[in-house]
């Protein structure tokens, strides 16, 4: 019987911490960083990566939640294998010794019950720096298709790639890159 109040009490602890978080995993499908840099100043040339993941962790009631966001840099797709490789190459994001770049987030903030941004870091190329994203078109639902609940939203964020060490044609090609990010993640 002992045992019994006990384990009662212990879930009765318990329970409202773990319905209080929320954690998902980053649908990687669904889920595609690009980003757009300047071009000779003639056009703004867009990029994207094809393989990225994380998860998500948010608590809606204390307005918190955490993010680890994964990008596996040799899937970058410039849309023809030859600025691939170049892109691939030390003169950009260098692959081989750096394969993944990574945000990572502590600080969520909210509007409501809506996320609207995240400080945290971005590490690319080595180097770790401090940046925020904003969060727009926040939305969470069951998928129509998959009938499990999904959150989404768009990222999007700036930062200059000379602050990571990107220094190749500056300034020629621009150093002020745009990242934008839909986000799709599953609860787990």
């Amino acid at each position: 019987m002992k045992t019994r109040a006990t384990t009662g009490l212990l879930m009765g602890f318990l329970i409202p911490t773990v319905w209080a978080l929320d954690t998902y995993t980053i649908d990687s499908h669904h889920t595609m960083p690009m980003f757009e840099v300047n071009h000779l100043g003639f056009s703004t040339q867009r990029g994207r990566f094809d393989r990225a993941e994380g998860a998500i962790t948010l608590d809606v009631e204390k307005h918190s939640g955490r993010v680890m966001f994964k990008i596996h840099a040799d899937s970058i797709d410039m849309g023809f294998d030859q600025w691939n490789d170049h892109m691939k190459s030390k003169d950009f994001f260098n692959v081989i010794d750096y394969p993944e770049i990574t945000f990572t987030s502590e600080s969520i903030r909210f509007n409501g019950e809506d996320p609207v941004s995240a400080d945290g870091t971005l590490s690319l190329l080595g180097v770790t720096k401090p940046l925020r994203i904003a969060i727009t078109h926040f939305k969470c639902g069951n998928n129509p298709i998959t009938k499990k609940e999904v959150c989404a939203g768009d990222i999007e964020t700036k930062l200059k790639r000379s602050d990571f060490g990107m220094n190749t044609y500056l300034p020629a090609i621009g150093d002020d890159i745009v990242v934008k990010v839909p986000v799709e993640a599953i609860k787990d």
